[in-house]
């Protein structure tokens, strides 16, 4: 049992992407030492993935993939031809998510609706949690539609670390955290795994969650992140600070809008 007032959860994205992926995964989530999963659908282990999530009870959410293609063999050809135009876009100037087209909009209701409709058939439930491939969840034409379902506990943008400067990157953060904000739930913090040294930034992080509900990003496919969670590195920095065992813990944990409340997150960290 948690004795602390936070919660460190540790989620690993890309689930079903491909057996490899999937693999690691599940040893990582089989060692306790990953919280959860973000399921990608429409790739060649999508449903393989989804069948071993509900044998094994692994927390799945929603990973939205706009700009990898996908890969199941039974993909539809006109969600191939839409997804294709949406990464073409996406992927071409790093302003491209910031940026509201009217010209994409039916290709991005149509991609996202699809995805959703498609997690709902492999897992038997509606995602009650969405996050992005390459976070493209928070592009301006995701947000601005309101295309996630209401409600959701929705990523929120990377939290700032000391040091961080860029205007730009601060714009958009809250640009993507007041729209979040709206109609969404976040945790308090959100950090990415890597990278893995100095140990000190981890147990920073791992510090916060004594207090706050903080989420880390992983890729077990990367060897690096793949050998820090199942050899054991993870608890040693952790400590008595325990992993959640599932991302949906953080229902029984207040979640507040960073937006209403960084300036004091960013002084805690």
């Amino acid at each position: 049992m948690n004795a602390y007032p936070g919660l460190l959860i540790v989620n690993a994205d890309d689930w079903g992407r491909d057996a490899r992926t999937t693999g690691r995964i599940l040893d990582c989530f089989q060692r306790r030492a990953v919280s959860s999963v973000s399921a990608m659908v429409f790739m060649e282990d999508s449903e393989r993935a989804a069948a071993m999530a509900q044998e094994q009870g692994i927390d799945a959410g929603l990973h939205l993939n706009l700009t990898t293609r996908f890969s199941a063999p039974d993909c539809p050809a006109r969600l191939l031809e839409r997804q294709g135009e949406l990464a073409r876009y996406l992927l071409r100037h790093l302003a491209a998510r910031v940026i509201f087209n009217p010209w994409l909009v039916r290709d991005f209701e149509y991609v996202v609706t699809a995805q959703i409709e498609e997690f709902r058939r492999l897992y038997q439930r509606d995602p009650d949690r969405v996050d992005g491939h390459h976070h493209m969840h928070l592009s301006a034409n995701v947000l601005l539609r309101d295309l996630l379902p209401g409600g959701t506990l929705v990523r929120r943008h990377f939290s700032f670390e000391p040091g961080e400067k860029a205007l730009r990157n601060r714009f958009f953060r809250w640009f993507a955290d007041a729209m979040l904000a709206r109609r969404h739930r976040v945790v308090d913090f959100f950090f990415s795994l890597p990278p893995l040294e100095p140990p000190s930034r981890l147990q920073r992080i791992f510090s916060l969650a004594r207090r706050f509900v903080v989420e880390v990003e992983t890729h077990p496919v990367k060897p690096e992140e793949y050998q820090f969670l199942s050899g054991g590195d993870i608890f040693r920095l952790a400590g008595d600070l325990p992993i959640a065992s599932r991302f949906a813990s953080v229902r029984r944990k207040e979640t507040i809008h960073a937006s209403r409340r960084q300036d004091r997150r960013n002084e805690a960290y």
